[in-house]
């Protein structure tokens, strides 16, 4: 879906005419429930309140990248008028939100605009508003989101380390699929194909550790780390747009996802004694439907590839039920996967801390079933990417949003290519094969309370930067990669700042 057809979709959505009502849902081949004459698709479990405030955040914010093409075409068509460069920064505050960089438009009667610098400055610009906005745009939807650090908690669990792919279609995949209160018991950190780097974990798993017996956490001695590992798949187009790390071979990226829990916790266990590791949790997206599969330990804390179910399956079998019989159906579906596997991985329920957590996430995530149902149609109408830009370093913690961005988590770009690979295959289809550059903001996160924390931040980014603008030569030399840096204060106020040396102004 290119710019223009994005924009024309979300001004349709935006029509109270055209928001799909129940009734209008019913299309022969829907992917989560055919319906029929005069059945209605609400769901007795689904929090519709909740998926107005996400799909209201979602319009909002995909509006403000959708623009920038208009707009700057708009521009393009006056940069000979003799006002011009009043004319290019009033529409691009009323339209954007935003100043256009003066020396750029001041330059546009020597060789013309340079559309390709301030595409990518007015993406960075969209991309800071969303940031500064997030607190006051998302507090409804925060304010609803069922899995919270208080229900986390009842479940045996002090902190939740989410790993997804690093896939744009996975970036909203804690508030929006898994419904999952964001905030520092929760953490999300994507890879490709969702292989985590098991030392970064191991080391962000002592951290959380090292405040749980320090008394830094209420209840601590009695709480648990849970790692989630999250992969996907495509139901309509499984051997073209499932995983790019795997070939998009559903099979691969499972096991692989597996294997990764695996070695984490054994790590762990041969490091600190036998039975330190973390409780694992393996999650597969389809990302057509936003819909789970949900692999379930057993008794001994062991996953299957082959035990799990699907909620896409129960929202079919338990829409028009009451409450209570839908739970209670739920519950049933979980009990009989319980029983699934290849007979490998032992036998046993698994404790009642993870059976009420997986019991949480297949309800709550009915509602994100739904909320595609009603926004989208019942399966999105960009199946595969369809990103803005690429984050590379850590992600920006307040951006919750799928297919906004793909990330690739790293340090150093020597441990991160593969995953910027990835990013720079997909961005070359989608924007520079059509003359855009890829926008790539370097960003780091500093503590506050360690001396020259930040300025350490800052030179990581430079050095990625240069490092990124290296491994990628002839997208540099065609002015086809536009990369910017940015700083956060870890916990603190200071959110994306950019560094002014980098072409773009900070905040």
């Amino acid at each position: 879906m290119n710019t223009r057809k994005r924009l024309h979709a979300l001004r349709r959505e935006a029509s109270p005419a055209a928001v799909t009502s129940p009734e209008v849902a019913a299309t022969p081949d829907h992917p989560a429930y055919v319906i029929g004459s005069g059945e209605m698709c609400e769901h007795a479990l689904v929090d519709r309140d909740l998926n107005r405030l996400l799909f209201d955040y979602e319009r909002t914010v995909r509006l403000r990248f959708a623009r920038i093409v208009d707009v700057l075409k708009r521009i393009s068509a006056h940069q000979h008028d003799e006002n011009f460069i009043e004319q290019a920064r009033q529409l691009a505050r009323e339209q954007l939100g935003f100043d256009l960089p003066t020396q750029v438009l001041e330059d546009a009667w020597v060789c013309g605009l340079d559309l390709s610098t301030l595409h990518s400055r007015c993406i960075f610009s969209s991309l800071k508003l969303s940031v500064d906005n997030a607190q006051t745009e998302q507090i409804g939807w925060r304010q609803r989101l069922p899995l919270d650090e208080n229900f986390l908690r009842s479940c045996g669990y002090h902190t939740v380390d989410i790993s997804p792919c690093s896939d744009g279609r996975l970036q909203g995949v804690g508030a929006y699929v898994l419904r999952f209160l964001p905030g520092p018991n929760v953490r999300v950190k994507g890879y490709a194909g969702a292989l985590f780097n098991v030392e970064a974990n191991m080391s962000d798993w002592a951290e959380r550790e090292v405040k749980r017996l320090s008394g830094a956490m209420v209840d601590g001695d009695r709480l648990n780390f849970l790692k989630i590992a999250v992969y996907h798949f495509s139901s309509s187009s499984p051997d073209n747009h499932g995983c790019a790390a795997h070939n998009s071979n559903d099979n691969k990226a499972t096991q692989a996802a597996l294997q990764r829990l695996y070695e984490l916790r054994t790590a762990i266990e041969r490091t600190f004694g036998a039975g330190a590791g973390p409780d694992v949790l393996l999650i597969g997206v389809d990302t057509d439907l936003d819909a789970l599969r949900i692999h379930l330990p057993n008794g001994l804390g062991e996953l299957s590839a082959h035990r799990y179910f699907e909620t896409a399956q129960i929202y079919r079998n338990t829409l028009g039920l009451s409450p209570e019989t839908a739970r209670t159906h739920i519950a049933e579906t979980v009990a009989v996967a319980e029983g699934m596997g290849d007979g490998s991985q032992g036998t046993g329920r698994m404790h009642e801390g993870m059976r009420r957590l997986v019991l949480a996430l297949a309800e709550a995530n009915l509602s994100q079933v739904e909320y595609v149902i009603k926004h989208h149609t019942g399966r999105y109408a960009t199946i595969g990417h369809d990103e803005q830009y690429i984050i590379v370093g850590e992600k920006l913690r307040p951006l919750q949003l799928r297919n906004l961005f793909y990330l690739a988590h790293l340090n150093t770009m020597e441990e991160g290519a593969p995953d910027m690979d990835v990013g720079i295959d997909i961005f070359t289809k989608l924007n520079a094969a059509h003359g855009l550059p890829v926008p790539v903001l370097v960003h780091f996160e500093y503590d506050a309370r360690v001396t020259k924390s930040r300025e350490r931040a800052i030179a990581r980014g430079r050095r990625v930067r240069d490092a990124i603008e290296a491994r990628y030569p002839d997208l540099a030399a065609r002015g086809l990669l536009n990369c910017a840096i940015a700083v956060s204060e870890r916990g603190g106020d200071e959110r994306c700042t950019f560094i002014a040396d980098d072409g773009v102004d900070g905040h």
